[in-house]
């Protein structure tokens, strides 16, 4: 079934003594004002390793493969190896409605280029859920570096050196809570969906229902060494009636979490995400707030919030 309603949320990621998503020097990601940051990509990563990892008649896409000699795969050998019936294809409606065939591109969309000797192929796909960064909203932002020893030594090393083992370095943030605020649009889909003719895949129910299942257990889920730590804590999720026209702000500016926890819990104040909600409840057709409740204490929940454990 088609999905039409509109969705307003928060994600927020606990990073403790891990690494939920580092730059290239591999220490986490600070503002210029020196605060803790994540990129969207981070989230996204984390909702397509799930989607992936767990329902695997879904295709996704964008997402990072080997061949056989453990060579990355082109943007080409991704399309001819998931659509090998097709990969010589020059016609944009085919290839259109293939990309829409993956949950991860009507999900968050794509830019997709492929290339070719007489006929380049150009397609850009809107989104309808778009992820901002998650920003650390604990009043600390402590991040260390320490040494680590391989097993092997650097046979290439020309100092006297190279009969030793060598070391390495890794970063961990010490305490973080990074919040993201994301929003689902289905009407961004609406123009390619018609582009791409009869039979192409739009948003359904079922997407809605997998990202969110994603968003609530997606980075917990994904356990590598530096994100071994970093856990899903708290979504909201709004759902809007399906013939609201109502835009609500961003619910990073509304949610303030408090510098002294209770009971070893963080307390997070929802007062001002109250007020936007409750001054346009009209418009509004559920709120939904599932926690981490080891780790995390919700206050000033707005009025009518179903709230449950992750």
């Amino acid at each position: 079934m088609t999905y039409s309603k509109r969705i307003f949320g928060a994600a927020i990621i606990k990073a403790v003594n891990a690494n939920y998503n580092a730059d290239f020097s591999g220490q986490p990601r600070t503002l210029p004002n020196g605060v803790v940051y994540a990129t969207d990509k981070a989230l996204k990563y984390a909702v397509k390793n799930f989607l992936k990892e767990n329902y695997i008649t879904e295709k996704v896409f964008y997402f990072k493969r080997f061949n056989e000699d453990f060579i990355p795969y082109s943007l080409d050998d991704a399309f001819a190896t998931a659509f090998p019936e097709h990969k010589d294809e020059k016609d944009k409606k085919i290839i259109a409605k293939d990309l829409l065939n993956c949950i991860d591109i009507r999900l968050f969309g794509a830019t997709f280029a492929k290339k070719s000797k007489t006929n380049n192929v150009a397609i850009s796909v809107h989104g309808p859920v778009q992820i901002t960064h998650g920003v650390n909203i604990w009043h600390q932002n402590n991040f260390y570096s320490e040494q680590i020893m391989s097993p092997f030594r650097n046979p290439n090393e020309k100092s006297e050196d190279n009969a030793a083992t060598t070391l390495g370095r890794q970063s961990r943030l010490h305490e973080g809570h990074y919040l993201h605020h994301f929003s689902v649009n289905p009407k961004n889909l609406e123009d390619i969906t018609m582009l791409a003719g009869k039979d192409a895949k739009e948003l359904s129910t079922d997407d809605i229902a997998k990202l969110k299942e994603a968003l609530q257990k997606g980075v917990t889920y994904y356990d590598s060494a530096a994100k071994a730590g970093c856990e899903n804590e708290l979504l909201v999720w709004v759902t809007l009636k399906p013939e609201s026209k109502l835009v609500l702000p961003n619910f990073t500016q509304l949610m303030k979490m408090e510098k002294e926890k209770f009971d070893g819990k963080v307390q997070l104040d929802l007062s001002e995400l109250k007020i936007a909600i409750e001054a346009n409840v009209a418009e509004i057709e559920s709120v939904e707030i599932s926690l981490n409740q080891a780790s995390i204490e919700v206050k000033n929940v707005p009025q009518n919030a179903s709230i449950k454990s992750l």
